[in-house]
């Protein structure tokens, strides 16, 4: 194993080679479902070199087999958090958001389920699932006592993310990004010179981390869930195996809404595509 002191690695990181590319490809598939490209090796080494230089090591390799030595340690969700993306916005795409409060909520205020449960897989930073608290929010005032008591889980790979998702701040890019001036005020306040999402949608989020490879029937069963801009990472074997499990944990013909390039096609017969609030949705057959 090619290793140097602490912190001490060259300027210019050395190119990965194939062997370690290949290497790397695999492990990161095992531990978390995502499926690179057969040319990102630039990409690897420029996410991981802050890792690498933490940890004192001067190859790639190096790191995967350190990994693979210390199963039990933090270097495996650390080399997850850094490989996955966790940028995201306020309202992402709109339709999704839209086909919530025209369709989907009014449909469950019809039904009168005992209570309504709403899953954000790959939750990343929190404003998938806090933009889904302020729909709810926003349709409980336009009519109220119409929904049952809400429940909206949020998932995620990354511990890291999740700890801030739940804390609820936001500022700079984050915090403009997709967010109209009427919801800030309406949603969030300043604490401690930063703006917070109001504690009235944290209650309605509960936080958990989830590995979409792993078994997730404990999660129990939902009316809508959203699995956005995620399978799009994962070979076709696993999109088949998440969107059969996905099916298994909707209520009888309830919602999977994706991202707007994703399709349960060809990848599951099990569902039906629907168009509402300006996109498609899927439903369960």
């Amino acid at each position: 194993m090619s290793r140097g002191p602490r912190g001490a690695l060259p300027r210019r990181l050395p190119e990965i080679r194939p062997e370690e590319y290949r290497a790397f490809r695999d492990y990161l598939e095992r531990s978390c479902g995502i499926l690179l490209g057969e040319h990102k090796g630039y990409l690897v080494v420029s996410r991981l070199r802050p890792l690498l230089e933490e940890e004192g090591l001067t190859s790639v390799g190096a790191l995967v087999e350190r990994a693979r030595r210390e199963p039990g340690s933090r270097l495996r969700q650390r080399i997850v958090d850094a490989m996955t993306t966790h940028e995201t916005q306020w309202f992402r795409d709109r339709y999704p958001y839209e086909a919530l409060r025209q369709t989907i909520l009014p449909e469950l205020a019809e039904r009168r389920p005992a209570r309504v449960r709403i899953w954000s897989a790959a939750c990343s930073s929190g404003q998938e699932p806090y933009s889904i608290a302020m729909v709810v929010e926003e349709f409980r005032q336009a009519r109220p006592g119409a929904l049952p008591p809400v429940e909206i889980l949020a998932t995620d790979v990354s511990p890291t993310i999740l700890a801030q998702a739940e804390a609820g701040f936001y500022d700079g890019p984050a915090l403009r990004r997709g967010l109209s001036p009427q919801r800030l005020q309406r949603f969030f306040r300043l604490e401690g010179g930063r703006m917070r999402v109001r504690e009235e949608l944290r209650r309605m989020v509960r936080f958990e981390q989830l590995n979409l490879l792993e078994p997730f029937a404990r999660l129990g069963t939902f009316q809508v869930i959203f699995c956005r801009n995620v399978l799009i990472y994962f070979s076709n074997a696993r999109k088949r195996h998440i969107l059969d499990r996905l099916a298994q944990a909707l209520e009888g013909d309830g919602y999977l809404i994706l991202g707007g390039t994703e399709s349960t096609t060809p990848h599951s017969d099990r569902f039906v595509a629907v168009r509402a609030g300006g996109g498609l949705l899927f439903r369960r057959r």
